[in-house]
């Protein structure tokens, strides 16, 4: 029996990138907060706590002084900058690239004074958004789906951005029916703000999904680019199963006529805990 990893799947650029840099400042052995769960991932996180990673809250970090906190790959609004240099804190920046980048020029729209409405495609409250929203102050307007579109005025104009882990071809689609619907001669701009790393994962992961009679999508509960990618999976191939880690792995369901079994997850989904579950599997024999 065939047991694949897929090799497209695990950490994007950005969360290695924050968790090499969590890693580097507790092998010093001074404490560290990281303001937030550093990844989407139980297990991850638990890894890191058992290094020296402390998790917080924003409320927790408001009370914080003369400290070292990391901030994560989603980015922060301003506020959480300004209570750093207010209490003397010392900021590991981890931001995506990618999220520091539509984050200016979000702020930069906002700073026009032109009246336009920001729009940002996303899922509320997730940790990018509302670093995103921050730098409106709050005021840009957040969509889930086409469906709520409604909260837009299409005779004001309109700035469309959108959370980097959201579906491309959603967004096109949005793209589209607000062009449709914006009033005659009022001006609506928008930017492809979708990192690329991710959106191409999709193609990919459907391909590796059609691939084995079987397949296992490792990732954390709270992972919103996970669940894009376990439906991607799911609808190319049913026999699709959501894991968060190997002892969810149900056995019973490796027959002798499963003869290849995949192995796949999301940018959250740490490759070691993916090698756990094929390790798990491989220990089968029939």
């Amino acid at each position: 029996m065939l047991v694949e990893i897929d090799k497209g799947s695990g950490f994007c650029f950005g969360v290695t990138t924050a968790i090499r840099k969590a890693e580097e400042e507790l092998s010093r052995g001074v404490p560290l907060y990281s303001l937030g769960d550093i990844v989407h991932n139980g297990e991850e996180c638990e890894r890191l706590r058992q290094l020296g990673l402390i998790a917080i809250d924003h409320e927790q970090f408001r009370h914080l002084r003369d400290v070292r906190v990391l901030l994560r790959a989603h980015g922060e609004p301003p506020e959480t900058y300004a209570i750093a240099r207010a209490n003397n804190i010392e900021l590991i920046d981890a931001t995506c690239p990618v999220v520091l980048s539509i984050q200016k020029r979000i702020a930069r729209d906002a700073r026009a004074g032109d009246g336009a409405q920001i729009v940002i495609f996303g899922q509320k409250g997730h940790a990018e958004v509302l670093g995103l929203m921050g730098q409106t102050g709050g005021e840009a307007i957040v969509i889930e789906s086409i469906d709520e579109l409604d909260r837009i005025d299409f005779t004001r104009p309109v700035r469309l951005y959108s959370q980097t882990t959201k579906s491309l071809a959603e967004f096109r689609r949005l793209v589209e029916v607000i062009q449709q619907r914006m009033a005659p001669g009022v001006e609506f701009r928008y930017s492809d703000t979708i990192c690329r790393q991710v959106a191409n994962r999709l193609e990919n992961i459907r391909r590796f999904a059609a691939s084995h009679d079987l397949v296992f999508f490792v990732c954390g509960r709270k992972s919103s680019n996970g669940r894009v990618l376990l439906e991607a999976c799911r609808e190319t191939n049913p026999n699709t199963h959501h894991v968060e880690d190997a002892s969810q792995i149900d056995l019973s369901l490796i027959t002798p006529a499963v003869h290849s079994v995949g192995i796949c997850g999301a940018t959250s989904t740490p490759a070691w805990l993916m090698e756990a579950c094929r390790e798990k599997i491989s220990s089968l024999s029939f």
